[in-house]
C-alpha cells in the first residue's frame, strides 16, 4: 500500500548523521542515525575523517530508504543540512588529503588574535562575509593551513566544506551552495561569489574552491550510491544549507520577528530577516537561509556543557544538581558566573576567554554555583539578542529547542533573561526538519519558505517570572562590565 511521499533530510552533525523522514506537512514520521569520531587528540584539534562520515551517511540513509520501503512511503528527494564553518583539502582524484577540520577547532587560535588585532581589516572582512573573524571562521582556518601547515597541505589541490565533500560523492560534482559558504568568511553577503579580500587572507584562490549554486538547486543522484541505498537512479538531490539557518526553518522561526534559540552543549540564537548585515560593533553572524532570507544572531560556545561541568565537579547527577539550583532564588543569592569555561563566541568572540565566579561567599553551595553558571549561560544569550536587535532586527518571539531544556531549569532562567515567552518545540526535527522543508520547496510543493515553516509550531510555552526578569535585567549590565575588566587578565 503506497503512502504519501517522503523528502529525506541527511543532517551532517559534529559526532553523527542522521536522516530524517517527513512529509509535506511537516510531520517527521521517522529518523535514523550513524555516529562517528571527533578527533580531539592534539591541543585545540577538532577534526572528523570526511570518509568516516561519508560512508555514516550512506549507512544511515540505506537504513532509512528501507523504513520508507517498508511502510510505502515513496521518497521523493533528498536533502541536506550540515555543521557549519567545517574546512577539509581534496587531492587531483577529489580525495581527502587532510582532515576535515570542525567549527570547534582552534589550533589556528594565533592567526585569529593577529587579525583581530587589526580592527578595520577584520571588522572590514566581518561585514563584506557576515563571519566574525575567529577560530571558527574556514577563512581563519585556511589562513594557518596554508601559512603554517605545509605538512598537511602539500598534496592539497581544492578546497571545501565537509558537506561538499559528502555531496560530491552523492552526486559527482563538486559544488556547494551559498546558504554554507555564508558561514565560511570567504563569501560577499552581497555578490554571494568569492570574496577577493578573504581569499587574500587564506591564501587560496576561486578556482580551488566549489563553483556556489543557491540552496534549493538540485542534482541527479549517481548510479552507484543509488544502488547502495536502494533509490532511483537520478532522484533528485537537493544542495540545502548550513544546520543553523535550516534550524530556524525547522522549528518554524522564519517570520520576521521570531527567533531560534538551540540550547545543547553550546547554544545558538538567530532571527530571520529578509537582507544580509551585522551590527555595527561587529558582535552578530549573518547567514543565508534561501529564497532572499537571512538569519543574523550568534552562537554561544558554553550551553548545557556548564551543568554538566558542575556535575562532573560535584559529584552529583546532573538532573539532581539542576533541582537543586532551581530551588535558589534567581540571582543565586548574590552570585555571578562569566561562564566562559571553553572560552566564548558571540558576543565577544574571543576564543581565550576563561571562566570566573563573582561574590563568592562561605553561605553559597554547589546549588548557588550551579545556579549561577545557568543563569550566566542565560544572560550571554540574552546579550546575543541584545546584538541582534542592535542590528536593526526585532525580536518578538522566541522558538526554543535543544537537549538542555529537558531541565527546567535552563528554560525558567533563558525566559527571564529574554524577558519574554519560550515557544519550545521539542517535537520538531530540527535543521534535519529544515532539509527535509527546503527539500519540498525546491520540489515547488510551497510557493516560500515562510509557509513551509508555518506548518511547524510549538508544543508549549515558558513564561518569565517577573521577578527574575527584572534581577537578570539589573545583572546583564554587570556582565558586559566583568568581561571588559577580567577579559586580559592571566594567571
Amino acid at each position: 500500500m503506497s503512502h504519501a511521499p517522503v523528502v529525506l533530510g541527511i543532517d551532517l552533525g559534529t559526532t553523527a548523521t542522521k536522516v530524517v523522514a517527513a512529509g509535506s506537512d511537516a510531520h517527521v514520521l521517522h529518523q535514523t542515525e550513524r555516529g562517528y569520531p571527533l578527533r580531539t587528540e592534539e591541543p585545540g584539534e577538532a577534526t572528523q575523517d570526511a570518509v568516516q562520515v561519508r560512508d555514516a551517511a550512506i549507512e544511515a540513509l540505506a537504513e532509512c530508504v528501507a523504513w520508507a520501503k517498508e511502510h510505502g512511503h515513496p521518497v521523493a528527494a533528498l536533502s541536506f543540512s550540515t555543521s557549519m564553518h567545517t574546512v577539509v583539502g581534496l587531492d587531483s582524484a577529489g580525495e581527502p588529503a587532510t582532515p576535515s577540520f570542525n567549527w570547534a577547532d582552534t589550533q589556528a587560535a594565533e592567526v585569529a588574535a593577529r587579525l583581530r588585532s587589526d580592527w578595520g581589516t577584520s571588522s572590514a572582512l566581518h561585514r563584506a562575509t557576515g563571519t566574525p573573524v575567529h577560530t571558527q571562521s574556514v577563512m581563519v582556518k585556511l589562513a594557518w593551513l596554508t601559512g603554517s601547515r605545509p605538512d598537511l597541505t602539500r598534496d592539497v589541490v581544492r578546497w571545501c566544506a565537509l558537506k561538499d565533500f559528502v555531496v560530491a560523492g552523492f552526486v559527482g560534482e563538486f559544488v556547494t551552495e551559498y546558504s554554507l559558504s555564508s558561514g565560511s568568511g570567504l563569501q560577499d553577503m552581497t555578490t554571494l561569489r568569492w570574496h577577493e579580500p578573504a581569499l587574500e587572507v587564506a591564501g587560496v584562490r576561486a578556482d580551488q574552491l566549489p563553483e556556489i549554486h543557491a540552496p534549493t538547486d538540485t542534482l541527479p543522484l549517481k548510479p552507484q550510491v543509488a544502488k547502495a541505498v536502494g533509490l532511483p537512479e537520478g532522484l533528485p538531490v537537493v544542495l540545502g544549507g548550513g544546520d543553523g539557518p535550516l534550524a530556524n526553518l525547522g522549528v518554524g522561526a522564519v517570520s520576521p520577528g521570531v527567533a531560534a534559540l538551540s540550547l545543547g552543549t553550546s547554544g545558538a540564537l538567530r532571527v530571520t530577516r529578509d537582507r544580509p548585515g551585522v551590527d555595527d560593533r561587529c558582535r552578530t553572524f549573518s547567514y543565508a537561509m534561501g529564497d532572499g532570507l537571512w538569519v543574523i544572531g550568534g552562537a554561544v560556545s558554553n550551553g548545557a556543557v556548564v551543568a554538566q561541568w558542575a556535575s562532573e565537579t560535584f559529584g552529583v547527577d546532573v538532573a539532581d544538581l539542576l533541582d537543586e539550583a532551581a530551588a535558589v532564588p534567581a540571582g543565586a543569592n548574590g552570585l555571578m558566573a562569566l561562564p566562559y569555561l571553553l572560552g566564548e563566541r558571540a558576543p565577544w568572540w574571543e576564543p581565550g576567554l576563561t571562566g570566573s565566579f563573582v561574590g563568592l561567599r562561605h553561605s553559597h553551595g554547589r546549588a548557588e554555583m550551579t545556579r549561577a553558571v545557568v543563569e550566566g549561560v542565560a544572560q550571554q544569550l540574552a546579550l546575543v539578542r541584545d546584538a541582534v536587535v542592535d542590528s536593526g532586527a526585532e525580536v518578538r518571539a522566541v522558538r526554543a529547542t535543544g537537549g538542555g531544556f529537558r531541565s527546567a531549569l535552563w528554560a525558567d532562567a533563558i525566559a527571564a533573561a529574554l524577558d519574554i515567552d519560550l515557544e519550545l518545540a521539542e517535537g520538531s526535527g530540527g535543521s534535519g526538519l529544515g532539509a527535509v522543508l527546503l527539500g519540498w520547496r525546491a520540489l515547488g510543493e510551497f510557493d516560500s519558505l515562510e509557509h513551509a515553516a508555518e506548518l511547524v509550531t510549538p508544543e508549549s510555552k515558558v513564561s518569565p517570572d517577573p521577578a527574575a526578569a527584572r534581577e537578570m535585567a539589573r545583572r546583564r549590565p554587570l556582565v558586559e562590565q566583568l568581561h571588559a575588566t577580567l577579559r586580559d587578565f592571566e594567571l
